[in-house]
């Protein structure tokens, strides 16, 4: 019997799962889209794991991640349920033990993370605005007809990149349409937008602070070969790509729930791979008990409510509470 462990990091626009051997090896990955419905993306990851792992395989501890995290972890009996700078910064101290700066860019937010002694001792994040996240990219490509995983390569091939104002991503795009029109090719264009991205990120999260090496860039955007690129031009320093760069997250939640059932020694909670044909049902109601008029979410699991969260005053969550 092998032991394993599963990590999950349910974000806005990817769900990604994690089978890690007792070694700290990944022996499985998955990349989804989650698409809007994070519950039926999991459902679906679970599915096509089970369907790849050998029999003798025991899942002895699941941890999980991301935006979506306390959601994913009432559905697969999670033991540990981490915020995205924890399990981000425990993938990377993983995979390069002496990093001291982590750029993550995912779909909807991005974020900076600085370690010292391989603990975490600063860390930024932006949910502000799209300009220095993976949508503004997946926009722009769409708009100019050029796949996603192509557009790192324009960038690569460009000669002279155009100047692109970052800061706001309507004003990008306003931006690069004006390019366009004076004729710049998309060779310039895409490199100037990859840059224009490097910048605001930089000055957004790392304004004022110290970005010293190893840096490592994580996260689906890591994917793209112009933004790599325009972050060592900028900074003027060798950034490190990771092998399982697009599931750190769900990595870092695999390593935090193996070092949990260490710790305490007692058995998992993993509900096991046959929790994907369970029903999971989500409500809301209003509260009507004060004038804050909290909006209360009502997980159900085979008709049986198993949280409640989103009050203020704990009335509901204290009584309906799941870790």
């Amino acid at each position: 019997m092998a032991d394993c462990y599963l990590g999950v990091d349910v974000g806005s626009v990817s769900t990604n799962l994690v089978i890690m051997n007792d070694d700290l090896s990944i022996r499985e990955k998955l990349y989804l889209k989650t698409c809007g419905h994070p519950i039926e993306t999991l459902k679906s990851g679970l599915k096509t794991l089970a369907e790849k792992l050998p029999d003798n395989i025991k899942i002895k501890a699941a941890g999980t991640t991301g935006s979506g995290r306390q959601l994913a972890g009432l559905f697969i009996g999670a033991d540990v349920i981490k915020n995205e700078i924890t399990a981000h910064a425990v993938a990377a101290s993983c995979t390069v033990p002496d990093v001291r700066t982590i750029l993550e860019i995912g779909g909807q937010d991005s974020k900076i993370i600085f370690l010292k002694n391989g603990m975490v001792h600063d860390f930024a994040m932006n949910t502000v605005c799209a300009a220095g996240t993976g949508s503004f990219l997946d926009r722009q490509a769409s708009r100019l007809e050029i796949p996603i995983e192509e557009f790192g390569g324009y960038a690569l091939r460009s000669k002279n990149p155009v100047r692109i104002a970052g800061r706001c991503a309507v004003f990008a795009e306003s931006d690069m349409i004006h390019k366009q029109q004076t004729g710049h090719c998309n060779e310039d264009i895409i490199a100037g937008l990859c840059e224009a991205l490097v910048r605001n990120y930089l000055n957004n999260l790392a304004k004022g602070k110290e970005i010293c090496e190893p840096i490592v860039f994580q996260g689906g955007v890591a994917a793209n070969v112009g933004i790599a690129s325009a972050f060592e031009k900028i900074l003027g320093k060798k950034i490190i790509i990771p092998r399982y760069y697009d599931v750190m997250g769900a990595y870092g939640a695999a390593i935090l729930a193996k070092e949990e059932i260490g710790h305490s020694g007692c058995k998992t909670s993993f509900s096991g791979f046959d929790s994907m044909d369970d029903d999971f049902t989500v409500n809301s109601t209003e509260c009507k008990g004060c004038a804050n008029m909290c909006e209360i979410i009502n997980i159900s699991i085979n008709g049986e409510l198993r949280a409640s969260w989103g009050d203020r005053c704990g009335k509901w969550s204290a009584v309906y509470s799941f870790k």
